[in-house]
């Protein structure tokens, strides 16, 4: 998703209206979590093989020649 989608896709909501993420907690029963979204920032991520999906790249480090490459995005924390 772009920002200009998250934008068209969030201009039916009342400003006031509360913003959560969903993710499945990895239980027996299922369940979907959804925590409030406290901030937004910019972030820096890398696809991960063992993950198998993009994850987040916390710490500066030196980076070999194969690493995956990098992407900018925005980040709901």
């Amino acid at each position: 998703m772009k920002v200009k989608d998250l934008i068209e896709a969030l201009k039916h909501c009342d400003d006031d209206d509360e913003v959560h993420i969903a993710y499945p907690a990895g239980d027996y029963w299922r369940t979907t979590l959804a925590p409030a979204v406290r901030r937004v920032e910019d972030g820096e991520i890398e696809h991960s093989g063992y993950h198998r999906c993009d994850k987040l790249i916390t710490e500066d480090r030196s980076r070999e020649s194969d690493d995956p490459p990098t992407r900018s995005v925005v980040v709901l924390r």
